[in-house]
């Protein structure tokens, strides 16, 4: 009996999506589990997998179309009789055979299959192929693969921990921070995403141009915009036609900060797994403030403004596909080793392209930190319906008065953009007047939350 694959839940307030790319083509065989197609939505990427073996039969959407939740993505079918008969044991259930790397002679990496049990005189497959032409394969799951691709890692470098002899995800991941430099020096992000070439769903179309009389032809290309591209550029061109928006300005001497970070960095990190950096400062510097000026905390609901008595901070984190913000639920309740841990894992996750839904929704103020690609300064853009937003940037070294004295000081331009509608200037002036005292004076942050 045919089966349907369909649109699944995209969840809250998404109900379209974009066929990303086809993992598997019309005709193929497909197990339990398999991952058939990805999907694209507003706010994160979604695999649809397959409910029941056999072959998949029809492909209704093609990559790039518009669908919507329920609607049939194409139809799975029993596999021929001929087929189920090649595959003695095909009565119990497939397992997943992961991808493997041959350690012998050239080292590349073979794409996931499945396989039934009992292959090759009561052997696996995976151990068929482990032993095949006397080389020594190793086991890797398909995450472990993708996030190794992505960094370049060559597979055959990995120790892994799995008893069994599987390279897991885990294991690239501490391949990664073994070999990556002290972390304490990127502030957030602790890392930034490594730049991707468009993916199969984004196809490109190349053309010559005629250009102007007497020159040589130029060369175009086309590129389809994602759903969270267009999602993006959507809802920043709205915050700024629905929000009376503007930004005011101040500096911040960092010297304090840095010098904490200097005396503790080796005893934080070895005691919490995760590097100090100036994330954790800013964050409760800035909930200090909110405290003080409840309306940067709000939202506008038709004639009424509601004041929100928790700190649920958006940290605007650069993903592959484009900014995302997820939010740490409670930040006030946070200490500084948990804010870190939760910045650096939504950095992973991004990059990765693991983030859910929940942990992009809701947010009740942003952070971002434009810094860590080399800003000096700019204007950040609302997040609606949050009304206020506080952006850093690259501490640079600058000859400031000091007492009568002129000295070199790490200095920080920090910015504040926030919906006029109902913040005042004055507030928004001495909110980030407030951050700047807190941040100056790391020990007030003791007092001030």
């Amino acid at each position: 009996m045919p089966t349907k694959i369909v649109v699944p839940e995209l969840g809250e307030s998404v109900v379209e999506a974009t066929v990303g790319h086809w993992r598997k083509n019309q005709g193929d065989r497909v197990a339990v589990g398999d991952v058939l197609v990805e999907l694209e939505t507003e706010k994160v990427d979604l695999e649809v997998g397959a409910e029941r073996g056999g072959v998949l039969a029809r492909i209704e959407r093609k990559e790039g179309e518009d669908v919507k939740i329920g609607e049939v993505l194409g139809v799975i079918e029993e596999a021929p009789a001929e087929e189920k008969a090649a595959a003695p044991g095909d009565e119990t259930k497939p397992v997943e055979k992961e991808a493997t790397v041959e350690t012998v002679g050239t080292v590349k990496t073979v794409e996931s299959v499945k396989t039934g049990i009992g292959e090759a005189g009561g052997r696996t497959g995976a151990e068929a192929s482990a032993e095949e032409g006397g080389k020594t394969k190793r086991l890797v799951t398909p995450l472990a693969r993708r996030v190794a691709e992505e960094h370049g890692i060559n597979l055959s470098e990995i120790r892994p921990s799995d008893a069994a002899g599987r390279i897991r995800q885990r294991d690239v991941e501490s391949f990664l921070q073994s070999r990556a430099p002290e972390a304490a020096a990127a502030p957030w992000p602790l890392e930034k995403p490594a730049p991707r070439p468009p993916a199969p769903s984004q196809p490109s179309t190349s053309q010559l141009v005629p250009g102007a009389p007497g020159s040589r032809p130029r060369l175009e290309e086309r590129v389809r915009m994602s759903r969270r591209r267009q999602t993006i550029a959507r809802r920043l061109v709205e915050a700024q036609h629905t929000a009376a928006m503007l930004t005011t300005f101040n500096e911040i001497d960092m010297t304090e900060v840095m010098q904490l970070r200097a005396r503790w960095k080796e005893k934080f990190k070895s005691q919490h797994g995760v590097s100090l950096g100036i994330a954790s400062f800013f964050l409760k510097a800035a909930i200090g403030a909110l405290r003080q000026f409840p309306q940067l905390n709000a939202e506008i609901q038709g004639t009424e403004m509601v004041l929100k008595h928790y700190y649920d901070i958006g940290v605007a984190v650069g993903a592959p596909e484009g900014l995302v913000v997820p939010v740490l639920r409670d930040a006030d309740q946070m200490g500084f080793a948990e804010i870190e841990k939760g910045i650096k894992e939504f950095a992973r996750k991004a990059s990765a392209g693991e983030l859910t839904l929940d942990e992009l929704r809701g947010g009740t103020f942003t952070i971002s930190n434009g810094g860590v690609y080399g800003s000096m300064l700019s204007t950040p853009i609302l997040n609606p319906p949050q009304v206020g937003i506080l952006g850093l940037h690259k501490i640079e070294n600058r000859a400031v008065p000091v007492e009568g004295k002129v000295e070199i000081r790490p200095m920080m331009y920090v910015a504040l953009s926030y919906d006029h509608r109902i913040v005042d200037g004055m507030e928004a002036v001495q909110f980030l007047v407030r951050v700047k005292e807190l941040v100056e004076d790391p020990a007030s942050l003791l007092f001030a939350l």
